[in-house]
């Protein structure tokens, strides 16, 4: 069975990030844009981050312009308008394709039985969320209404955590 760690991706500025790097750690996955109703999410993500980063948890994003071309941003346009509207300080990568026939592997991985083992779930629009312990399985997924500050997510965190 694959593993989130097996996977590489590139990070804003096109740089290789090998997600084993994460192993160890409790990590939520989000596909992100800059345009959607759903945006304000990078500031109680950023809270979440900041309320587990010394427990060993990260958070990574995906921005991706899938739903509705609500990412027209590109590369470190996108980090900077992170940083500069939400003061978001956990990790953000390139532009990823999270559906459809142009899928990356990392997202069929993320979104399917058959490859991770434990979950079916195709992000349906921007901020669906993964759960990857530390060993680098897909634990759960949330749907882009869940707030990243919802008790069944920090419950679930706190429970990975204390593994």
């Amino acid at each position: 069975m694959a593993s989130f760690h097996d996977f590489k991706v590139n990070n804003l500025s096109g740089s290789e990030v090998d997600l084993s790097d994460y192993s160890g750690k409790v990590v939520l996955v989000v596909n992100t844009a800059s345009e959607c109703g759903f945006t304000p999410q990078f500031g109680q993500l950023e809270k979440l981050y900041e309320t587990y980063k010394d427990q060993g948890f990260a958070i990574i994003g995906f921005p991706s312009n899938q739903f509705g071309g609500q990412e027209p941003l590109n590369g470190e346009a996108i980090g900077a308008f992170c940083t500069k509207n939400y003061g978001v300080t956990f990790d953000m990568m390139e532009k990823t394709v999270v559906k459809g026939k142009e899928q990356t592997d990392l997202y069929q991985f993320l979104s399917d039985k058959s490859i991770n083992g434990n979950v079916s779930s195709t992000p349906k629009w921007n901020f669906h969320k993964y759960l990857i312990d530390k060993e680098g399985n897909v634990v759960d997924y949330f749907y882009s209404t869940t707030s990243p500050l919802a008790k069944r997510v920090t419950n679930l965190i706190e429970k990975l955590l204390a593994k």
